[in-house]
């Protein structure tokens, strides 16, 4: 029988360590490389908005067959013709609404600025990759959004309602708010409030960030599950 060496004894091999090759919540932080793709593109679509108008306003009569219109850009008002502004500004006298000047809007000062941080901030969260970023970012577009439509009525608002009372033409009980979205009658004009393209551009990528929000979300409880 053989005998070992004296003092020696067999030696088992070391239990091994369990060990991961990078942290726990890594694979549910990052986000997809296709989703970061679409995050990059549809930040600088954002760029859109300071070429193309967010919304549109029309207005049409049987005396304006051709209709009367105006775009609200980020920075801007514009007739659709190049008279039509001063033709609106024209008729609103006549029922006591104030006149549409540009330059009372401190909103057109400040959106420019909004867009660039909203292209900004796409832009990191497609570089940086966290889901966390992404969900902050999709919220903050959402709210900024609805507090856009919120101060469009709210424009819209105190021009239909604060009318001057000393008018040429006054109803009681008659209002001139136009509709923040759809058409609307006032007196013999069908008014129309749609979004013009930069709306549309907008619109779509909100819808995009939320749809690119629920998927990680939806794909990092699979993992985890």
């Amino acid at each position: 029988m053989p005998v070992g060496k004296p003092g020696s004894r067999k030696v088992g091999r070391p239990a091994r360590r369990k060990t991961t090759s990078r942290s726990p919540d890594l694979p549910t932080s990052r986000l997809r490389p296709s989703s970061r793709v679409a995050i990059a593109l549809a930040s600088l679509a954002l760029l859109v908005l300071y070429l193309a108008p967010l919304w549109h306003v029309g207005l049409k009569a049987p005396q304006y067959p051709e209709g009367l219109g105006m775009y609200i850009w980020v920075n801007q008002i514009t007739g659709e013709k190049p008279q039509d502004l001063n033709s609106i500004n024209g008729l609103n006298h006549y029922i006591g609404m104030k006149p549409i000047l540009p330059e009372s809007f401190p909103e057109l000062r400040l959106m420019p600025l909004a867009v660039a941080a909203a292209v900004a901030a796409g832009l990191l969260v497609a570089l940086v990759a966290r889901r966390k970023l992404l969900y902050a970012w999709a919220a903050l577009f959402t709210a900024g959004s609805l507090v856009g439509l919120a101060d469009f009525y709210r424009w819209g608002y105190q021009y239909g309602h604060e009318l001057d009372p000393h008018a040429a033409i006054k109803i009681p009980g008659m209002s001139y708010q136009p509709p923040l979205l759809g058409s609307k009658q006032l007196l013999n004009f069908h008014a129309t409030s749609w979004p013009a393209l930069g709306g549309w551009v907008a619109l779509l990528v909100l819808a995009l960030l939320l749809a690119l929000a629920v998927r990680e979300w939806r794909g990092a409880r699979a993992r985890t599950g």
